[in-house]
């Protein structure tokens, strides 16, 4: 099945009339459409990954148009690794995290495997040590008997 859905529109006097795209290295092109034309790319029809989309055009000298756009697909499940990064030295044992989740199922929502456990940052900790800091400077500077006052 083609991944793609095409939507012609409004024939014009146009000299570019065909423009071939190819996905990826194939040497076939997957469609040729008449321009000016829409089409719609459905992305869940291939692999996951990188790939290629190659537009070719002819003018009517015979010169040959040529755009590339590199994309990536990604429709499958999110995966995220916690614990190893790309081209990290390591040794010995290492302790390594995977999550894998996706949005296939709209109806329900699972909370359980949907967040990454992650440490808490560093400048939340610097901001409440501040707070703290500026809380114990209060009391020490304005903390007197005349300032309490009892509900009793």
């Amino acid at each position: 099945m083609m991944p793609i859905k095409i939507d012609e529109m409004e024939k014009t006097d146009n000299i570019m009339d065909k423009v071939k795209i190819y996905l990826d290295d194939d040497p076939n092109p997957f469609v040729e459409l008449d321009t000016p034309s829409k089409i719609l790319f459905d992305t869940t029809k291939i692999q996951d990954g990188k790939h290629t989309l190659k537009f070719i055009a002819k003018s009517s000298s015979g010169k040959e148009g040529i755009k590339t756009i590199p994309f990536e697909v990604r429709n499958g499940p999110s995966i995220s690794v916690i614990g190893l990064e790309e081209n990290q030295v390591v040794e010995d044992k290492l302790p390594i995290n995977v999550n894998a989740y996706g949005s296939e199922r709209k109806e329900i929502f699972v909370v359980k495997g949907s967040e990454n456990p992650k440490g808490i940052p560093i400048w939340v900790w610097v901001i409440l040590l501040l707070f703290i800091g500026w809380g114990l400077h209060y009391l020490v500077l304005y903390w007197t008997d005349q300032n309490y006052i009892s509900f009793f």
